[in-house]
């Protein structure tokens, strides 16, 4: 076996691990998942469509789970007063509290100094940008090292989209992302 096949077994059983522990509070691995990401979405990469791309599956299966976690009341739907048809979804009150478990890898990683986890961060982003390219994926990025961001008192300015954005806003993941 390689060493690529080593690093890679290594990611899929860290991941496999990581979902193992995403069973509880009512959520199966891929709520938790779902959950996870709206926890960490600007307000304009909350749809279903965004949350299926980002989990790298189909908007079928990311509707299903974002229904059973609104049935479930860890999320709350909101519909476009312009679209009707267009929907997002925030982290409700139930939502945030079930996020604070921490997984057997969270605490692993936080033992780890700083140095290393800058490292890791480091290799593993640098990984998952060469993959989500080869395959087509759409990058995601946290808005603040977006190349169309540009930072404003109080916040910051989508040139891409030209909104404005809250302080808070910009230290989440966007699906407009872009470092070209």
């Amino acid at each position: 076996m390689g060493k690529t096949d080593q690093i890679r077994a290594l990611i899929t059983r860290l991941g496999r691990l990581d979902a193992a522990d995403g069973w509880g509070d009512d959520l199966n691995p891929a709520q938790r998942s779902a959950l996870d990401y709206l926890s960490r979405a600007n307000e304009l990469s909350r749809s279903p469509s965004h949350v299926a791309e980002y989990l790298g599956t189909t908007r079928g299966t990311a509707s299903q789970t974002l229904k059973a976690l609104l049935r479930k009341g860890f999320v709350t739907e909101i519909r476009s007063e312009s679209d009707r048809r267009s929907i997002q979804y925030d982290v409700a009150e139930a939502g945030h509290t079930a996020l604070l478990t921490k997984s057997r890898l969270l605490l692993a990683l936080s033992e780890m100094p700083d140095s290393e986890l800058s490292e890791v961060h480091s290799i593993l982003a640098k990984t998952l940008e060469v993959a989500a390219d080869r395959n087509g994926f759409r990058p995601f990025g946290i808005c603040q090292t977006c190349r169309y961001f540009a930072p404003r008192q109080g916040g910051g300015h989508c040139k891409l989209l030209n909104i404005a954005l809250a302080a808070s806003e910009t230290k989440k993941i966007c699906h407009e992302h872009s470092v070209e």
